[in-house]
């Protein structure tokens, strides 16, 4: 499990939101067995999507980021449910490049900036989902996130991303935070706000030093009197079973499980966010349709 903590400042004019996604962005590199490239492009938008989620006022709604920056790592993928629990996958997991100029690892160059942000709200009180998309900056994720709600969002934020990769390409750490201005901040809180934000040490050099959480929290809104308003524990958890898995798989219709069934009976699907594999009999499905069905809307997964 991951810590999670969300701040307030004193005078309730700047939101915090930090994690310790190490054990989150674990759980992707044993599921995945990602280069340590990709381990750093996908834990960061998983990290960014569980700070999201847990800044989304009903823990109902969910978030879908899809990064498609024309690289040779491919769609980056990360969802969130309304508390911080996220999932993910990357096309190429495999895929590594030389490190940059300054030593640390080309997520840039693997994800691409040629191309989009995706940000999908599922609000359950909408008919249908909210969807935003901003130009990437860098593809290095933390900057574009920041971009996605300086553009779409009209909201000043600061976000703050890291992976550390062993040689060995386990993790060793990994987190981040968010920190937002509400309306009515004056100028010399911005600031004191960005003077602070200058100040820190990197995400991963925090960590590795064994600061927490709450220890960045302190560090960005240092002079604000911050004080914490919840702590939670998040993970990486996938919400695939196999009940909607064959929800999906009968939403299809008749006339496509037939096409399926004649070119093999035996039906397996994998989930891309954890690999679990669902196996049915397309007869037996069929006999559970009725004659006359028709395709219904596909279920997402």
């Amino acid at each position: 499990m991951s810590e999670l903590i969300r701040g307030l400042s004193e005078n309730g004019g700047v939101v915090f939101c930090g994690i310790d996604s190490t054990d989150i962005v674990c759980k992707a590199e044993q599921l995945h067995k990602t280069s340590a490239t990709c381990s750093a492009a996908l834990g960061r938008l998983l990290t960014g999507a569980s700070l999201m989620g847990a800044m989304l006022k009903d823990s109902r709604d969910s978030i879908t980021l899809r990064v498609n920056g024309g690289g040779p790592a491919g769609l980056v993928i990360a969802c969130t449910d309304g508390t911080g629990n996220v999932k993910g996958c990357i096309d190429h997991p495999l895929v590594e490049l030389p490190p940059r100029a300054d030593g640390h690892l080309d997520v840039g160059g693997a994800v691409g900036k040629d191309g989009v942000l995706t940000v999908i709200r599922d609000n359950k009180l909408q008919k249908e989902p909210t969807v935003g998309q901003v130009p990437l900056v860098s593809g290095e994720i933390a900057e574009d996130l920041t971009a996605y709600y300086a553009y779409s969002e009209q909201i000043p934020t600061v976000c703050a991303l890291g992976v550390l990769v062993d040689p060995d390409l386990t993790i060793h750490c990994a987190g981040g935070y968010m920190v937002q201005l509400l309306p009515g901040a004056t100028d010399a809180e911005i600031t004191q706000l960005e003077q602070n934000i200058a100040a820190m040490p990197s995400v991963t050099e925090m960590l590795r030093a064994g600061a927490t959480p709450k220890d960045m929290m302190e560090k960005a809104l240092a002079g604000f009197a911050p004080s914490v308003l919840d702590t939670r524990q998040v993970s990486y958890r996938c919400d695939c079973s196999e009940e909607r898995t064959k929800a999906m798989l009968l939403s299809l219709g008749r006339k496509e499980l037939e096409k399926l069934r004649d070119e093999d009976p035996h039906c397996e699907v994998v989930c891309h966010f954890c690999h679990s594999k669902y196996n049915f009999d397309l007869n037996q499905l069929l006999k559970e349709l009725p004659e006359t069905s028709e395709a219904a809307p596909e279920e997402a997964q």
